[in-house]
């Protein structure tokens, strides 16, 4: 009796060991899973998860989890499997709809993520939520529908929609929309008594072919040093892909301060997270050629943009040097709508109106405000302060007004 009575509370004990071992918040498995994950350890993450879901299988949060966590492999097979029991589990939670289709975009499957799309929108209701709108025309996008997927984006940004590349997303699009535009600047530089006036103005026209992307003509003008020169360009801004593109720059002038032929080239290539790479050359052929090595980094982060450029001009004669500027971009309504600060060191190879051979060094400021007035009709102004040094001991000062319009049609 004995015996049997030990036999039966070790039965009782192991089955209630067993009982606690099984018992567990699934809230704090999905936290440990994320953690790894988030540490790019899916594998360790996901057997987490699996846990989880062995006693919880239609727990949204955690297919989501490991459908995302395929993704972010590209394993996008496996991750359609878990984000579908998801949609089927929770018809009604939009973060699954999201990542359903962020893994269908980056598998390139633009056909299911329009199901997908359609299917978020009649379970969720009306008004579709934002991150479903935003998608619906990231797909436009995909099929360079670009008049329709800016149609949608654009009401987002401007009722201030936040996502991660959003003003960088804005952007892309602003520049495969723009057609046919024409405009004219005015420069006036003043040198506190030193030089007369500088006045500079041009006109330019663009279109946009599937070849050139933007195509740009432009005519410079200028009276200086009791003197007149005209400057004439050609730019071209082609796509490469759909993360990259390319600016094409060429021109020339009769007149001593213009270069007497100017080349440009850059590729730009868009990173995840709002980053833009950039890199180039751009050749000024004053009285002595010069060559400039070109690269800048760039971040969209919120409504900002943020720039950093460096210049490297190589010498055989004086020797190597450098020139940098940093741009802040703040954009309000819409995604031409902003007002910028840029600080700099010696002069930017894509200011065409100064010599850089004839320069030690310079230190300048500049603010500006751009506006468009109407769907057609755009403004700006900018103002800025450059100390020049032209020789060791001698400094010119310089106060420059800048306004443009542009009519576009």
């Amino acid at each position: 009796m004995k015996r049997l009575l030990i036999s039966f509370l070790s039965i009782v004990i192991l089955v209630f060991s067993s009982k606690a071992q099984d018992s567990f918040d699934p809230d704090e498995l999905l936290v440990k899973a994320r953690e790894l994950i988030l540490k790019s350890k899916y594998i360790e993450g996901r057997k987490i998860a699996f846990r989880a879901l062995e006693k919880y299988p239609d727990y949204a949060d955690i297919l989501i989890l490991v459908g995302r966590s395929y993704a972010w492999e590209g394993k996008n097979d496996s991750a359609t499997i878990y984000l579908e029991k998801a949609v089927i589990a929770s018809p009604q939670y939009e973060d699954g709809y999201v990542a359903y289709i962020d893994n269908l975009f980056w598998a390139g499957d633009l056909d299911s993520a329009e199901k997908i799309i359609d299917r978020a929108k009649s379970n969720l209701g009306t008004p579709t939520p934002d991150p479903i709108i935003y998608r619906e025309s990231r797909l436009f996008y995909y099929r360079e529908l670009y008049k329709e997927a800016f149609e949608l984006v654009d009401p987002l940004f401007k009722k201030g929609y936040k996502t991660e590349g959003l003003l960088g997303y804005m952007k892309n699009l602003e520049r495969f929309r723009k057609v046919n535009a024409v405009g004219a600047t005015y420069d006036y530089d003043t040198f506190m008594g030193d030089l007369a006036p500088w006045h500079t103005w041009s006109i330019y026209g663009r279109t946009r072919t599937k070849l050139t992307g933007a195509l740009i003509a432009r005519v410079t003008q200028s009276v200086r040093f009791d003197d007149f020169g005209t400057l004439v360009e050609l730019d071209a801004y082609p796509s490469i892909g759909k993360n990259g593109y390319a600016y094409l720059n060429v021109g020339g002038s009769g007149a001593s301060f213009f270069p007497k032929l100017r080349l440009g080239a850059s590729y730009y290539h868009n990173l995840e997270r709002g980053w833009e790479l950039e890199g180039g050359y751009r050749y000024l052929g004053f009285a002595a050629a010069t060559h400039i090595i070109t690269g800048s980094v760039g971040k969209y982060t919120g409504n900002w943009w943020l720039n950093l450029r460096l210049n490297v001009i190589p010498d055989p004669t004086l020797g190597t040097s450098s020139s940098t500027q940093f741009t802040a971009r703040y954009y309000f309504k819409t995604a031409e709508d902003f007002f910028s600060i840029q600080l700099g060191t010696g002069v930017s190879p894509d200011e065409e109106t100064r010599d850089l051979t004839q320069l030690l060094n310079s230190y300048r400021a500049r603010i500006g405000y751009q506006q468009l007035i109407s769907p057609k009709f755009m403004i700006y102004g900018f103002t800025g302060f450059s100390r020049d040094e032209l020789s060791t001991d001698n400094y010119r000062n310089n106060i420059n007004l800048s306004l443009g319009f542009e009519y576009r049609f």
